[in-house]
């Protein structure tokens, strides 16, 4: 039986930062993870494809992560263990099918420029979005970065009412509320300036028409501008390992190959976790969960007094469309066409993509069960901003398609696959990857004959891999309204506190929601040390179940 201050179910970035950030306060800390390998989302494989190949075999870009305040506190100490970054003022454009192209670059200037050679006019739009945006940006990041359901979410309410006053307030709050389509619509003429950011509204788990991916949008939208596209030199694993070398030079543990079966619950509070094999590992401060809320409710609580409705409403919990991945190894440099072709072989990340009105129906297909006909293709190229991840000369293509049915897929838009039964079967998987990779061949005009391997990860192979990726939702529950900000990752159980003492949940089901932010980890962390004078009184503020 093993002791420690606190202990963290997973070893996801959330858990990984909130771990090393207590462990720097003098916690003993332990980290407990079911997988052979630290990281949870940040995977990094020198052997998928060929050898020589470095590949994200999951998530792959750190843009939350750098501007994040958990960076801003680590990074020293990141430095130190050898995490560089690299980045590009080109992070970000689209590929349309008649061969023409959009971009978002890294400065003002910049944008004014390429979204006035989309139409004029509309680099005058960009420059007076953006003005606005930063105008309440603490505001709006802060949202995202605030625990809302706590005395710093009120703080962050009064500051807001002070600042715009009570029209401008309910202003602000509506504006947030905007779809993507109403905003780029009544913001920019040009189709091609809403096809560039439309698909972004993917990686926030929303579609283009839904509430608040308008809001979203610009966050996405500033956030690029101020920050690029930043990878970490070697892959993610390097962050990982600096994290895990933060924890365990602190005298702290990360146990692999550890899964939970059980939190432990005396006299109301959290005590400690018990892993499969019988193993027990107190927790004399906190357990900390990085889990949805499915397992948290329906497995590692079972039996141990939680109110019914907060289980009832664990249950309801939805998830979201599901993603797929196509990593590929190229024996050359992926050639673009059209008359960007140069710019666009420069840019990290390119959306192939008929524009907005595309974005919004595959979406459409695949939230009605249905293969995409034409899908927003996310097509990343690490190796322009880190060539060590492919021999000298060569490439690698990071494919990803989050328009996928959740579940079983109930057929093919266009009616040319087979989809049997639903199951994601292997003739499935590479059959709906065959369609993905014919029409980026329409974009890259030598990528048939450059692809030396190819390797598909199907949702359900996305799930095997991650457990939190229930179904292939890369992002742990739907992010609809109801399920989001205030109400993430229940109505019934908002924050990260929950009915029972001692327990903290955190993670993609949680607010802020997806991504490598490490946004909750960050503000738990911060709860648990925050002077016990103050913790004392909070404590007094009651919680209702």
């Amino acid at each position: 039986m093993s002791s420690f201050d606190a202990v963290f179910i997973g070893s996801g970035i959330n858990s990984l930062v909130g771990a090393a950030l207590l462990a720097r306060d003098g916690w003993s800390v332990c980290v407990l993870e079911r997988n052979d390998v630290a990281g949870g989302c940040i995977r990094t494989s020198s052997d998928l494809t060929l050898p020589g190949f470095t590949h994200e075999v999951l998530s792959s870009w750190h843009p939350l992560f750098t501007g994040s305040a958990a960076y801003a506190e680590l990074k020293d100490d990141l430095d130190r263990r050898g995490v560089t970054y690299v980045n590009t003022d080109l992070p970000t454009g689209a590929a349309f099918p008649d061969g023409s192209a959009a971009f978002v670059t890294d400065s003002l200037e910049g944008n004014v420029v390429e979204f006035d050679r989309l139409t004029p006019g509309d680099g005058a739009a960009w420059e007076r979005q953006f003005n606005a945006f930063m105008e309440h940006a603490d505001l709006s990041f802060g949202i995202l970065s605030t625990e809302l359901w706590s005395r710093g979410g009120l703080a962050l309410g009064h500051r807001a009412y002070r600042s715009l006053g009570r029209r401008g307030l309910l202003q602000f709050a509506g504006g947030t509320l905007v779809s993507c389509r109403d905003w780029t619509t009544e913001t920019f003429a040009s189709e091609a300036a809403r096809g560039v950011l439309a698909p972004w509204v993917l990686h926030t788990g929303l579609g283009p028409d839904q509430a608040t991916s308008g809001f979203m949008t610009r966050v996405i939208a500033a956030a690029l501008q101020l920050g690029g596209m930043p990878v970490p030199v070697g892959g993610g694993v390097r962050l990982v390992e600096a994290l895990v070398g933060i924890v365990t030079d602190a005298g702290g543990e990360v146990r692999l190959e550890a899964d939970v079966d059980r939190i432990l619950v005396a006299n109301g509070r959290a005590s400690g976790i018990r892993i499969s094999d019988g193993e027990t590992f107190l927790a004399h401060r906190a357990v900390i969960a990085n889990v949805t809320p499915t397992q948290l409710y329906g497995k590692l609580l079972r039996s141990a007094g939680v109110p019914e409705t907060v289980v009832q409403s664990a249950k309801r919990f939805r998830y979201g469309r599901a993603e797929m991945q196509i990593h590929l190894a190229l024996d050359e440099q992926p050639r673009w066409k059209g008359a960007d072709a140069d710019r666009l072989a420069r840019c990290p990340l390119v959306h192939v993509t008929p524009g907005l009105d595309g974005v919004s129906r595959a979406v459409n297909e695949a939230e009605r069960g249905l293969l995409p006909a034409e899908a927003t293709i996310v097509c990343g190229q690490p190796t322009t901003l880190d060539p060590s991840r492919a021999p000298e000369g060569k490439s690698i293509l990071w494919l990803q398609l989050q328009e996928l049915p959740a579940g079983k897929v109930k057929g093919d838009a266009t009616g040319e696959i087979n989809t049997g039964d639903g199951s994601w079967t292997e003739e499935l998987r590479e059959a709906y990857a065959d369609r993905i990779v014919a029409r980026l061949g329409e974009s890259i005009v030598n990528l048939d004959a450059a692809t030396a391997k190819r390797v598909v990860i199907s949702p359900r192979d996305l799930e095997a891999l991650n457990v939190n990726l229930v179904d292939g939702d890369c992002y742990s529950g739907s992010c609809a309204l109801d399920q989001n900000l205030l109400w993430r990752p229940l109505a019934g159980a908002p924050g990260h506190g929950t009915a029972v003492a001692g327990l903290w949940h955190i993670g993609a089901s949680t607010h802020p929601g997806p991504g490598l932010g490490a946004g909750s980890g960050y503000l738990v962390a911060k709860e648990l040390t925050r002077p016990p004078i103050v913790q004392r009184l909070r404590a007094r503020i009651p919680r209702r179940s």
